[in-house]
Parts: C-alpha cells; structure tokens; sequence
C-alpha cells in the first residue's frame, strides 16, 4: 500500500445517500482478471452518457476533476462486496472518502488496500459538504499523523478525526495485513524453534 501520511488536494461532494457498489463500479468492469482499467469503471454510469462525459456529474466539471477526496453521504458503500469498487477508486485517484457511515464490507476493503475512510458527524460532514461544493474552497489536505482535516489546505482551521491505531499504523507505514504480520517474523521464527526444541516428539 502506499503510505498515507499528509495528502492535500481537492475535495469534491457526493453526498446522496446509499449510493452503492454497483454505482462505484457498474458490473460490466468486472470481467477481467486483474485489475486493470478498473479507473475507466468508476462511477462509468454517472460520468459518461452517450459514450461522453455527463456534464452534470462533479467529477467531470471545472475544478472537480481531479479529486483526491470525496465528501460523501452516510452508508456509502452499501450493497455487493466487490473489492473492485475500491480498487476503481483508487485508479481514479481518489485518496480518502469522508463521510458519516459507510457500509461494513466496503469500510474492511478501504483499509485493507489503502483508502482511507473518515467518519464524521452530520453537521461536520454538511458544514464540509457545502464547503467543498464552491470550487473557490475545495481544497483540503488530510494530516493522518495529527489526525486533522486542514479545511484550506494549511495550518489553520481544522476539523479532528478518530481512526483505530491499528488502521492508522497501517495506512502510515504503508503496510498490508500481511505487511503488518511479518513484522513480527523474527518472534514467529523463534517461538517455532523454541516449540520443537521442547516438543520433539510432535515433529
């Protein structure tokens, strides 16, 4: 994963609620066998109508297209567990998603490759939501270390936020579940040799 430690960049709203992962990532992306151009899936049905780009959609307007942040509305991420949808998100560019819920399974695929997930009550999230849709004020940068949202983008005015120390180690370091077990290698290794030297026996 990469390491997330302070990331700026624009914000963009999204806060209808429920949109789900067939919304993130429409079905007809997910035949492939890796997880190349899984970008052009991304929210496909809202950004193109016709084969070109809706020019209703944020993420297509002037100052909007490219986001590193989403403003997003509660239980995002609802509906079918496909791991593509974050992964669609990412190619986009997108960095983080800041929001007041999200759906259980999507929450576990965020953290597990590196997208990172804010919760926020609902006045914060409508005070940032209203904020970020003026293209004159869109821009923020997330500082994971401190745990601060940097509403212009500086040191400044700051709304804090809570994550898991084991969710923020990881998204620090840049390390996977994997990652964050074999820290401890020279521990398993050594309980292993330990266990057959007292158990030989079992071998």
């Amino acid at each position: 994963m990469t390491p997330f430690l302070r990331v700026a960049g624009v914000a963009a709203p999204m806060t209808t609620p429920n949109i789900d992962t067939d919304v993130i990532m429409p079905k007809m992306f997910l035949k492939g066998v890796d997880r190349s151009g899984l970008g052009d899936g991304a929210f496909n049905l809202l950004r193109f109508s016709a084969g070109k780009p809706n020019p209703d959609f944020v993420l297509n307007l002037e100052g909007y297209r490219d986001a590193c942040f989403l403003v997003v509305g509660p239980n995002f991420g609802c509906g079918s567990s496909r791991e593509h949808a974050v992964w669609g998100l990412q190619q986009l560019g997108i960095r983080a998603l800041i929001g007041t819920t999200f759906a259980g399974i999507f929450y576990d695929n965020c953290a597990n490759n590196g997208l990172l997930t804010i919760s926020l009550d609902v006045a914060t999230i409508g005070m940032l939501a209203e904020r970020v849709a003026d293209p004159l004020t869109n821009r923020l940068a997330i500082d994971l270390e401190r745990q601060f949202i940097l509403l212009d983008g500086r040191d400044g005015s700051a709304v804090s936020f809570a994550i898991e120390a084991a969710r923020k180690e990881a998204f620090l370091t840049g390390r996977d579940a994997i990652s964050s077990t074999l820290v401890f290698a020279d521990d398993m290794r050594a309980f292993e040799a330990r266990h057959r030297a007292e158990n030989p026996w079992f071998f």
